[in-house]
């Protein structure tokens, strides 16, 4: 389960529309807060050559030329995301990737989709807790154009921003709510981790999407204050990959972005890192037809160490059918039918997460004792050189798919950019990576995963029982339906 699933502006998670290039071009949200797709190659064998240079109003330009095909990958990425909300007011930063998309001061609505899936390529955007992030994807002779059309949102957005606008993107997003966690088996487990890991007011607290009752009360201009502050050039960074005259890309790359005024000066969230001093049993009776069993540690954020070896922990943990927890629940024993797990880390925090489905005949206390057996060997032993290797190589051949494309070098690059100050960052993730040793996964475990956590018991509505230890459980209400 990734909290920090980025929500995109065509109402489908970005890591199934971006799984766009059979080639696996990355998530831009899960690049910065799941880096279990950037880790295992060796930094002499993998390069991006890229030039990186900014504007006098602060915007951060990075160029990488690639040959291969007579495309581009355009894309703006704004350090802005669901944390830097307040509570009360929360999911402006997902309203705006909406309304992104219904015209600008200089371009009516549709002219976007004409000057991109009109000739032949594509646009989308994605929110997570972090970042916003909007792209296009073009034919070579069209760079101009998707970098007029990047520029005008920038600077001439609230424009053409009406109430008329407003209002409809926010029901719009309202109903992506409903059909997206309200009324999706299984959909409010991400928020209700949210809650129960952070205190209250905590930038991680609330969900990317926001609430209905915060998306009611927000004005127009709430969220053009909202904009003004966050969308400003020296709060973005544009990044351009793919067969273009670079010589002429910075003509336009001025001409169009450089009359744009620098923003005010951001302040952002403090790295308040969470540590729960005992467990939290919860159970959300839902229209399931399965019982689900979630169990959720507060970890790091991107910037910490640790990162790497939690990563590698939930490789060697789930996934492939040598993996422990896969195969000793799935395969050994036959008692689940899927399970997952992983690191999911966000800029300034992280969780370590997994997810056990039941077959038929098995209950979910079952699944929560023998998953907490695995984890105990794995505390005690730490893994074998074999799982060490095998977590190493898949994660490696995550990492190098995702650069067959365009878009996943932009992604890789602006990413480095905007939270580590550097586009060339993915080759210091690389020695971190390959680094992460037996020793470091085992240590990790045993500090992270320990009874400090959250267990969910999500169930059919009357069938609390079949919960885990349902009688040391605290019910979890739905925000509503």
């Amino acid at each position: 389960m990734n909290r920090n699933l980025p929500t995109d502006a065509r109402g489908l998670a970005l890591g199934a529309a971006v799984a766009l290039a059979a080639a696996g071009a990355l998530v831009p949200g899960a690049l910065a807060a799941q880096a279990v797709a950037a880790k295992a190659a060796a930094p002499s064998t993998i390069n991006i050559p890229f030039e990186h240079y900014q504007l006098a109003n602060g915007l951060n330009v990075i160029l990488s030329l690639d040959r291969a095909t007579p495309t581009v990958a355009v894309d703006i990425m704004y350090h802005v995301g669901s944390k830097n909300e307040q509570l009360g007011r929360t999911g402006f930063a997902h309203l705006f990737e909406h309304v992104m998309f219904t015209g600008s001061g200089h371009v009516p609505y549709g002219l976007h989709d004409k000057l991109t899936e009109g000739v032949g390529g594509g646009n989308n955007g994605s929110t997570s807790n972090d970042i916003t992030t909007y792209y296009e994807m073009v034919p070579s002779n069209y760079v101009e154009d998707a970098l007029w059309l990047e520029s005008d949102r920038m600077g001439w957005l609230l424009q053409a921003l009406d109430t008329a606008k407003y209002d409809a993107q926010r029901d719009i997003v309202k109903n992506e709510r409903r059909q997206r966690v309200d009324n999706q088996p299984y959909g409010r487990v991400s928020e209700i981790f949210s809650a129960a890991i952070y205190p209250k007011g905590h930038p991680y607290s609330w969900p990317v999407i926001g609430s209905m009752a915060d998306l009611s009360a927000a004005s127009i201009e709430d969220v053009k204050n909202f904009f003004r502050v966050y969308y400003a050039p020296n709060n973005a960074t544009l990044t351009i990959v793919g067969d273009f005259d670079p010589v002429q890309a910075k003509a336009w790359v001025a001409k169009y972005f450089g009359e744009i005024p620098r923003g005010k000066p951001i302040v952002r969230p403090g790295d308040r890192p969470v540590r729960l001093a005992a467990a939290k049993r919860l159970v959300l009776e839902d229209r399931v037809q399965v019982p689900r069993l979630f169990i959720e540690w507060p970890t790091v954020g991107t910037k910490h160490p640790d990162q790497y070896a939690l990563d590698v922990l939930g490789a060697i943990l789930a996934g492939p059918r040598t993996a422990r927890l896969t195969r000793t629940l799935v395969y050994d024993r036959q008692l689940a039918a899927s399970v997952s797990a992983g690191q999911d880390s966000n800029e300034d925090v992280g969780e370590f997460s997994i997810s056990v489905t039941p077959r038929p005949g098995h209950t979910l206390g079952e699944l929560e004792a023998v998953s907490d057996s695995v984890l105990a060997r794995m505390r005690a032993d730490g893994p074998t050189a074999t799982e060490l290797q095998r977590a190493k190589a898949g994660m490696e051949l995550q990492f190098v798919r995702g650069l067959e494309s365009n878009l996943g070098k932009v992604f890789q690059l602006a990413t480095g950019q905007v939270f580590y100050g550097d586009p060339g960052y993915y080759a210091i993730d690389y020695r971190r990576s390959q680094a992460v040793s037996a020793a470091d996964v085992k240590r990790v475990a045993n500090l992270y995963l320990t009874a400090g956590r959250v267990v969910l018991s999500v169930v059919p509505v009357g069938k609390k029982d079949q919960a885990s230890q349902a009688a040391k459980s605290v019910p979890v209400t739905s925000e509503g339906r």
